[in-house]
Formats: structure tokens, sequence, C-alpha cells
């Protein structure tokens, strides 16, 4: 992981701040990867033959999201995962524009990160504006497979795709705007807005299973193919940040980002929380980081601890 040992146990917003871009970006992504490899590959049609070809690289991202939580200390353990998925989630929402600390805001650890973009030279933010191309193929490769393209393979059906992209985009910024003008004062409008997309979104989606070959599955699909995508235009917006910031649609890349953070949050904590629910893995993990002994005396704190917090909640 990188990190010298340790013998306390850190929060897992902390080890997200420390291995976010590191290891679960990286991780999420090959993952994604090889599951539109399983979903429309021939060879992936043979169970053995997949897992053979793609064994290694499975470890590869089970290594990447889980190492960080193996060797910290109580990783594991659920009472303290809970704890720090509230940390975590209050981290995410840190008042927006408020002045703090990358331990306490999103938004400043946000920017933060982006660092070393600004003192890049022009050539370096144009190698990286072409690294993150790479995340368009995702969406180029899966709208030909999807059910509502017939089988279409004109160059049309990507370009129509991306309209929908933009529509997906647009419903967003009118839900946030809303939130914004109205959540807070005028409910009821802000009800209303949310009542008038939902509506408008079922009426679409009555319209295309009804006048199209378009599927339910079809959203599952396309997630895997505009999900990339919204990935790969926040990082070029973080290259073209100088020229965007004044902008409002900046704003939006800020607020996308979030929402980003917040959802490769939730896909490292699934497999966390439900090794935390095992009652055995935490006293495995332990055992297996320090020595027997130590593990005993881990364990009667741990006891003594919980008799301490409910004496304290009975007084």
């Amino acid at each position: 992981t990188g990190r010298d040992f340790v013998v306390e146990h850190k929060k897992f917003a902390e080890n997200y701040r420390l291995y976010a871009r590191s290891h679960f970006v990286k991780g999420i992504e090959l993952g994604v990867i090889l599951l539109v490899y399983a979903s429309h590959s021939p060879l992936a049609k043979d169970t053995f033959v997949y897992i053979a070809m793609t064994i290694s690289s499975w470890f590869l991202v089970i290594s990447w999201i889980m190492s960080p939580f193996i060797f910290n200390p109580l990783g594991f353990d659920w009472l303290k995962t809970v704890y720090d998925f509230d940390d975590f989630i209050d981290w995410i929402w840190y008042g927006a524009g408020v002045p703090s600390n990358a331990e306490r805001s999103w938004e400043t650890w946000w920017f933060e990160e982006q660092e070393h973009i600004r003192s890049s030279s022009f050539w370096g933010k144009v190698l990286e504006i072409i690294l993150d191309l790479r995340f368009f193929f995702f969406q180029y490769g899966i709208v030909y497979q999807l059910n509502i393209a017939s089988n279409n393979t004109s160059i049309a059906v990507y370009l129509l795709s991306w309209i929908y992209f933009f529509t997906l985009i647009g419903i967003y910024v009118i839900i946030a705007y809303a939130k914004e003008r109205y959540a807070a004062t005028e409910h009821t409008y802000y009800r209303l807005v949310q009542f008038l997309v939902i509506t408008a979104t079922v009426l679409v989606i009555v319209l295309l299973l009804e006048f199209t070959k378009f599927e339910f599955m079809d959203l599952l699909t396309s997630a895997l193919a505009f999900i990339p995508t919204g990935w790969g235009m926040i990082l070029i917006a973080q290259v073209l940040r100088p020229l965007l910031q004044t902008t409002v649609v900046w704003d939006t890349v800020v607020s996308l980002a979030r929402l980003y953070d917040l959802m490769f949050g939730m896909i490292v904590m699934a497999p966390v929380a439900f090794f935390s629910w095992m009652p055995w893995f935490q006293s495995m993990q332990t055992r297996i980081l320090f020595n027997e002994a130590f593990s005993r005396g881990l364990q009667i704190s741990q006891i003594l601890s919980g008799v301490k917090s409910h004496v304290e909640r009975r007084q």
C-alpha cells in the first residue's frame, strides 16, 4: 500500500483520500473492463475460459480495492465500519465553499488532487487529455450492443448516444438547480420539479418500449457506457479548469465529481461492510496482522470498550 505498518485504526475517509486515485479508481476501472468483457465477448460465454483468462486481473482488482483495509487494524470491525461510513458521508457533503482542510472537506481535497495538473506543461496537459479519452471507448463499444440499436452499426448510433448523455446531464442540472433554489424555502416547487422530471422520464421509457426495440436491460448496459464517459469528461474538465472555472459549467463539474467520489466510496465500502458483517473475518484479520498475545489483548480491549459504552448509555 505504500504506507508504513500501523497499529491503530485508520478511518475509511482517510484511506479513501490516500488511495482513491492510486488504488480504488484503477481497480474500479479494471473491474468495469472485465464486466464489459464478460458481457459482450464471445470467449466469455465459456465460464472456464473466462475464469482462466481473467483470474489474475480480478485478483489485481481485489488487491487494489481491499489491500488498504486488510492491513488496517480493526478494518473489518462492524462498529468501526458504521462510524467510518458516517464520517465518510460527512466528509463528502461538508458545506460547499466553506474554507476547511482536506481532512474535513471533500471539495478542498479534490482541488488539492489537481495541483499536479496546474504545474504541468502545455504538452503534459495535452497528453493528460489524450489519456482521458480512453473512457469514451466504453461508450463507443457498448452502445452498438444495446437492443435499441437494432444491430445498426452506423455512426449515427454513437452520435445519438451523446444526445442521451447530455440529456442525462441536463436532467441532473435541473434537479440540482431546483434543490439549491427551492429545497429550503419553496419546498412545494422543488417537489413539483422532481415530479415533472420523473413523469417525463417514465413517459420517455414507455414510448421507447412501445415504438423501439428498447428493453429494461439496456438501462443497466448503458450505465457501463455512460458512467465511464462522465468520469472522462470530469478528468478533461480538470485539465481545462483555467477556462471553465469562471463559468457556470464548473459548478456542474464539481457537483458531478462529488457524486462520482460518493459512488466510488460506496463501491469500495460494500465489500468492507460485507466482511465486517461476517463474525469470523475480523478475528482472522487480527490474528494475521498481530501475534496471538496482542490479538487476545485487543479482543479483550474491544469487549471492555463495549461494556464501558453500554454503562455510559445507561447512566
